[in-house]
Order: C-alpha cells, then structure tokens, then sequence
C-alpha cells in the first residue's frame, strides 16, 4: 500500500480523469462476456465491419511479407499510397490534391490528435453537432480545448447549420474550431454538398478552423457526397479506411492538410508516431483496388438499414432521421426509457442484443436514444432486430 503522501504524489493528472468514458467499449467488453459464458450476442453496438480486409488488402500484404522488411516509411507515409488518394480525390470529387498534403496516420483517433494539436491553442473553443462521436469532445478536453457543443436534433437532421455557427461566434471567446461529420456517427445524417460549401466558405471566411470528418464517405445510400476541399483551402479532412474499407483493426488512415499546417503536422507525427504502421499502408494501398468487393459489402449494409427501420417503425420507434450514410441509426426510445444506459444493460442481459446508449454521443439528452449499428452480417442484424421487437412488444422494459 501507497502511504498517503505517496497516493497524493502519485495521482491520476487532472486533465486525464477529466476525459470521459468511451461508453461503447464498455458495452463491448460487456457483450464480450456474456459470449465467453457460452450466450448468445447480436453485435449492434460498434461501428466495426462484420467482415475483414478486402481480399487485395490481404494479398498485398502477404507478398510484402515475403519480400520486403517493411520498416519505417516517411513521416507522412509512402508515396504510392498518397499517390494513390490523391488520383482517387479526382475520380470522386473532382478535386486535385498534392499528394505531398496527404498524411498516413495511424487511424483517424492519431489524425485527430494531429489535427487538434496542429491547429488550436489551449482555450480555444471548438463546435461540433451534439450528439456526436464522443472521442472528439474527449480528445479536446483532454488538450486544455473549450467543447461547444451544438444540440441538433431531427428536425435538424442531426447537423449544425450557419445560424448555429452565428449563435456560437456571438458567445464570449468567438469560434476557433467546428468538427463537421457527413455522414455522421452516432446518426449516419448528412449536410447537403450545398449546404457543406456555405458552411466550409463561412468557415474560412471567419477564419474558423474546419476539421471536415469524412471517414463514413463511400457508404451514403442515395444522398450525394462531398468534401470540404472542394470548397475550403484552409479545411483540414480526416479519413480513414476503418469503415468502407473494413480495416478497423489495422490502425490506417489519413489527413489531408493545407499548405499553412504541413510542416507542422510533418513535426507532430515524426515525435508522436514516426510513422503508419507500415504493414497496414500496405494493407491500404491493395484495399484501394477493392472496390467491386467493398461496393457488394455496402449493399449488406443498406439491406441491414432497411431490415432495422422497418423493425423500429413496428416497434414504435418512430423518432429519427433516417440515415443518409455511415451504418447507425440514432433512435429516440423515450416512450421506453428514460435511462439508456440501464435499458442497454437489460436488453444484453436478458436478449443478448448489443446497442449503444445514447449518452455516449450526447450526455445532457442521450438518456432517452440508443444507437443501432447495422454493419454485421445480414443474419445478425435480423437477429438482433427480432430480439429487440420481442422485447418491446413482451413490455418487458421498466425504468
């Protein structure tokens, strides 16, 4: 045992039990345990492919295996891979980007510490739409950065608009920063290509730093995607290529900076992380040329989108904007809980149905949303949809 003197000394720093719990992953581990006593899980809760890496990831990977020490790489990554972003920036917007403003990082969570530390002082205030993914307020606390956040709900479609941004600029401290997700996580809504220009215009106009999350981009069902670089040169876009191209756990994906923040994101990555992993730059470049199989993985999941709504609407839960994109749907449950995180809990214990609270993505109004992940496997999703109804229609939930 620690004398006192020594517990004091040896304390946690303020700023790191101040960063909230990622609650999903608490919900993982939970789920996790129950499968490991043998019970069933239908796997809702996580944004994580039900598949693996495409098969031209794995095959890549296995020939460089064998010929290459896959050692260190530039800080910013191999060429042929942000070569290879960047033709792919010009088929599918129309944008040219250097390939020498493109940064492979270690997934989008070291891309947003790169980009947070690159672009704001400690104090500044930064936006985002709440609910939201829940590690972005974290990370910004974490770094002495002031959360703004911005309640949106349906009739918003879960997004901020100008009249939002206008709001915050008028408050004390001004606007620094505003964090954009289109598609969204935890609602899978997004900003009209239209309404993304007059924002990323408003933003550099009032010189607003915009961090434009793009990693859902490649899973829209119908609505049309856009980025910010196609309207802002001074935006900063993360990706990733945990989500469409099913690489969750190979740790890769990437920034794409402006001239003003290159070297500086060069420095940060070089002491923070040296570089990507290089194995998994590998992995990325073959997923590049795995389209035709990535594509066929997106029609689970628009199949699995309609299989949950059609669900929810049976089951009375009919408050949500229905999802553009991403594989959520954020869902208001009031009229069943008014205690998310026990409603959760109940549903994996007694059904084996694995979803999300909302107060993971928004603390002050989440006690009465969940979130369902719909990016399993067809048979789970169907699954978990018919344990749910059930579970509503028995009225087996109480507060």
């Amino acid at each position: 045992m620690l004398a006192r003197a020594d517990q004091k000394r040896f304390a946690p720093s303020t700023r790191g039990e101040a960063v909230g719990p990622f609650i999903v992953m608490d919900v993982v581990k939970a789920a996790g345990s129950r499968a490991a006593k043998g019970l069933p899980v239908y796997h809702l809760e996580i944004g994580q492919p039900g598949t693996g890496a495409p098969k031209r990831a794995q095959e890549a990977v296995a020939a460089a295996l064998s010929e290459a020490s896959l050692g260190y790489t530039t800080s910013f990554g191999r060429e042929d891979l942000r070569q290879g972003l960047a033709r792919r920036y010009q088929e599918d917007y129309g944008v040219n980007v250097d390939p020498e403003n493109i940064a492979i990082v270690a997934g989008s969570s070291a891309g947003f510490n790169l980009a947070f530390i690159a672009a704001f002082e400690a104090g500044d205030r930064v936006a985002m739409a709440s609910p939201c993914y829940p590690a972005y307020r974290n990370i910004l606390g974490a770094m002495g950065l002031d959360v703004v956040e911005i309640p949106v709900g349906p009739e918003d479609r879960f997004q901020p608009s100008i009249q939002h941004l206008e709001a915050a600029l008028k408050q004390p401290g001004g606007l620094q920063g505003l964090i954009l997700a289109s598609p969204s996580n935890p609602t899978g809504t997004m900003v009209t290509p239209e309404a993304l220009d007059e924002i990323a215009r408003f933003c550099h106009h009032k010189g607003i730093r915009l961090i434009s999350d793009e990693i859902y981009h490649g899973l829209s069902y119908g609505a049309k995607e856009a980025t910010a670089l196609a309207s802002s040169p001074s935006a900063i876009v993360v990706n990733s290529f945990s989500k469409y191209y099913s690489m969750t756990g190979w740790r890769v994906g990437w920034l794409v900076v402006p001239e003003d923040l290159r070297r500086t994101i060069d420095r940060l990555q070089a002491n923070m992380f040296i570089c990507a992993p290089h194995v998994s730059q590998v992995a990325a470049l073959g997923a590049l040329d795995a389209r035709a199989e990535l594509d066929a993985l997106k029609q689970t999941y628009a199949s699995n989108r309609d299989t949950l709504l059609a669900m929810l609407q049976t089951a009375g839960v009919t408050t949500m904007a229905p999802p553009d994109g991403a594989f959520y749907i954020y869902a208001d449950v009031g009229h069943l809980t008014q205690d998310s995180p026990a409603f959760c809990a109940r549903l994996l214990g007694e059904t084996g149905l694995a979803i999300t609270p909302g107060i993971d993505f928004d603390p002050a109004r989440g006690h009465h949303f969940v979130r369902f992940s719909f990016c399993a496997s067809a048979e789970e999703v169907q699954r978990g949809a018919d344990a749910f109804l059930s579970y509503v229609q028995a009225g087996r939930f109480q507060d």
